[in-house]
């Protein structure tokens, strides 16, 4: 039976988390401690091994977040409960500081800023005007109309850094486009997902911010090091569009009822490019040129964002109203995921966690190259079923100690990670650009096809993952 939504998929989640944790529960503690009841597990909870708390943390996490509790909420509540059983009173005085020790860098400002200006160019007519402008530009191109979406998501991801917004601008502006040139659903959709997730990996990348944050890595240096991959897998969307629309042009029919665009129409069309592609130079231009941090740059493209809104005329303060609601309702979920995730994660640190789970890793008996595959791998899975701020604040302070360990770049594998999110935003069962798109989709276009397009573009993002994987220096050429 074909899935339509979430909340059938959670129902299948529920049955599946109690079953697994019911008899996880019953071999673990019965191999272990055959004497072990619930009564007398809370009453010794300071002297339970660290493997068996690990066991019940994963099978706590499993089962909350099935039943439809919020991981802000859940990791919060699993790490005050560590804390406490585990330490007493001063163990939540060492989340506090943590909390508060995260939540007061400066970095996190730009956030907020960088999620204000997505709302901007969301509400405004600029990112419909480039649109435009751009198709001006490749309209007699096979896959034109593709390309276009490809190339403006480049540009949106290096304005912005986030993907929801961009998911979504895109389904309303280029999908009926697309659909109305009879271009291939499949192709359509996969370009508009698969290009629009671009903004968790180019620059000024949220998701390179909060990895930075958690593990104590120089954002610069991470922005730096993501610009070659992040292009890179932009490019590699443009040349499959290109090459498969060649093999096969019904894919990618042209509007013959288009007029002939002259030289004078792409002049033209340059005032609805020039000014975006200004903001981005000004955005990255003043981090790559030191001449700001990340959070006066970030201001400075609300700044200039805000400055083509009132020029072009567009200003009102419904607009400024609504783009600062969804700022207010995106950082707030950042926020309190950050405080429970900060939570959990100290709580588990300080029980022993992170020794554990590096023993285990190096015990494996593998290459280091290996257990480098095993940890994607695991980004993978939980990139399935878990959202990319509570994978950073959960897993980072576990798994990084054990890569330096290693003697790997924390920098180039703060680039893996964000290579392992761009393929968990279209995976399933809850592959977030899928659900963005399905919103302002029509009516025959399901979750099914939505997942189904995404196949080919799956594999392009796990090409560039090997690529970045087995030759580090691709992270590191604009040093």
């Amino acid at each position: 039976m074909l899935i339509e939504n979430k909340a059938s998929i959670r129902y299948i989640l529920i049955f599946l988390a109690v079953t697994l944790a019911c008899a996880a529960l019953y071999s673990t503690l019965t191999a272990q401690t055959a004497d072990l009841n619930l009564e007398s597990l809370l009453k010794n909870f300071k002297n339970l091994d660290i493997g068996t708390l690990s066991i019940l943390l994963l099978l706590g996490m499993i089962f909350f977040l099935a039943v439809g509790v919020p991981l802000a909420f859940v990791s919060g509540f699993l790490g005050a409960a560590i804390a406490y059983y585990k330490f007493g009173v001063p163990g939540l005085g060492i989340l506090g500081q943590r909390m508060y020790g995260l939540t007061t860098d400066y970095v996190l400002i730009s956030i907020p800023l960088f999620i204000f200006m997505a709302s901007l160019l969301e509400k405004s007519g600029i990112a419909r005007d480039m649109y435009d402008g751009f198709n001006i530009w490749l309209r007699r191109t096979r896959g034109g109309v593709a390309i276009v979406t490809s190339v403006m998501a480049i540009i949106m991801a290096a304005m912005s850094g986030i993907i929801g917004g961009e998911v979504v601008l895109l389904g309303l502006v280029a999908l009926p486009q697309m659909l109305r040139l009879k271009y291939d659903e499949h192709l359509a959709i996969g370009t508009i997902c698969a290009s629009g997730s671009l903004g968790t990996l180019i620059p000024p990348s949220i998701v390179l911010i909060m990895y930075g944050l958690v593990t104590n890595t120089s954002v610069h240096a991470l922005f730096t090091a993501a610009i070659v991959p992040g292009l890179m897998l932009g490019g590699c969307y443009i040349i499959y569009i290109i090459i498969r629309t060649q093999l096969n042009p019904s894919l990618a029919p042209f509007d013959e009822s288009d007029e002939e665009v002259t030289i004078a129409d792409k002049i033209r069309a340059l005032r609805y490019l020039l000014p975006p592609i200004l903001i981005v130079g000004s955005v990255l231009g003043s981090i790559y040129g030191g001449l700001t941090g990340i959070t006066e740059a970030a201001a400075i493209g609300v700044l200039g964002t805000l400055l083509l809104i009132i020029l072009r005329g567009e200003f009102t303060w419904t607009l400024l109203e609504g783009a600062l609601s969804r700022t207010f309702l995106s950082t707030g979920t950042i926020i309190w995921v950050t405080f429970g995730a900060t939570a959990l994660a100290g709580a588990y640190s300080i029980a022993g966690g992170p020794n554990y789970l590096a023993n285990i890793i190096v015990s494996m008996d593998l290459p280091p190259i290996g257990i480098i595959l095993v940890i994607m791998a695991l980004f993978l899975m939980l990139g399935a079923v878990m959202d990319w701020v509570g994978i950073v604040l959960l897993a980072m302070p576990v798994l990084l100690p054990v890569v330096v360990k290693l003697g790997y770049d924390p920098v180039w594998f703060g680039i893996l990670f964000c290579l392992n999110m761009q393929v968990s935003f279209l995976s399933p069962p809850f592959g977030p650009a899928a659900f963005y798109l399905k919103s302002v989709a029509p009516a025959h276009i399901s979750l099914f096809k939505i997942f189904r397009s995404f196949l080919p573009f799956v594999g392009i993002q796990v090409f560039v993952l090997m690529l970045v994987l087995f030759y580090p220096e691709l992270t590191s050429l604009l040093k």
